[in-house]
């Protein structure tokens, strides 16, 4: 899969959870689930792990993962967008003569994906689409408000509107993104006008943002006999 670049983006800042990309998780650092995954797919040489931060750069190449680049400071910020990493990477590669017609994006905060969902991600993706993304079952209630600038709550989202039976609604958990790198460089946005979904399970879906994300996936992974896992 020489035309595909796993790139894994790992900022070295985390207000919610300090070092969360490279705390133990289960006795193993975070980035190192999403390592693995990607190794059940890809070759070393097609795995770039985007990063800031020296701390993982150093429990990545423990891991026998080579890093190939600092990212920049300024693509290591709360305002950082993903197309700016991406890019980044595919430039860094491009300057020294490799091209990458697809990357597939795997954050590690989802280290419940493996191998096999991106396989399987992979097998919905075809170059006449712009991007694949893992979703979940939205779990959301009907009604869904937000608070404006008064303080007062407004209507975003009423499923009870019409015949809900009509649409399914899922949410994106992160764990995967096909991205067709000429449909990025043209829109320039993760929005791109053909996204398919690749439907991930309620288990595998855990996206680690807190610490009680990581209680969460601990259990599931010390009891991977959980029925329907």
């Amino acid at each position: 899969m020489s035309s595909i670049l796993a790139l894994i983006p790992a900022r070295g800042g985390s207000k919610g959870v300090p070092g969360k990309n490279i705390k133990e998780l289960n006795g193993k650092p975070l980035i190192n689930y999403t390592i693995d995954a990607a190794r059940e797919i890809f070759d070393d040489r097609d795995i770039c792990v985007s990063t800031d931060d020296q701390g993982i750069i150093d429990v990545v190449e423990n891991y026998g993962l080579l890093v190939p680049f600092m990212r920049p400071e300024e693509l290591a910020t709360d305002f950082s967008t993903s197309v700016e990493v991406i890019l980044h990477a595919i430039d860094y590669y491009e300057n020294r003569g490799r091209y990458y017609e697809t990357v597939v994006l795997l954050q590690p905060t989802s280290p419940l994906r493996d191998g096999r969902h991106i396989r399987e991600a992979l097998n919905v993706y075809n170059d006449t689409v712009d991007m694949v993304v893992s979703v979940k079952k939205s779990s959301a209630a009907s009604t869904i408000c937000g608070e404006n600038m008064e303080g007062f709550l407004e209507l975003v989202l009423n499923r009870g509107g019409g015949r809900r039976q009509e649409m399914s609604y899922y949410e994106y958990n992160g764990a995967i993104y096909v991205i067709n790198v000429s449909s990025l460089k043209k829109y320039k946005t993760m929005c791109c006008p053909k996204i398919k979904k690749y439907v991930m399970d309620e288990y595998s879906s855990v996206d680690i943002d807190s610490v009680l994300d990581f209680f969460i996936a601990e259990c599931i992974l010390k009891k991977r006999n959980i029925k329907d896992y």
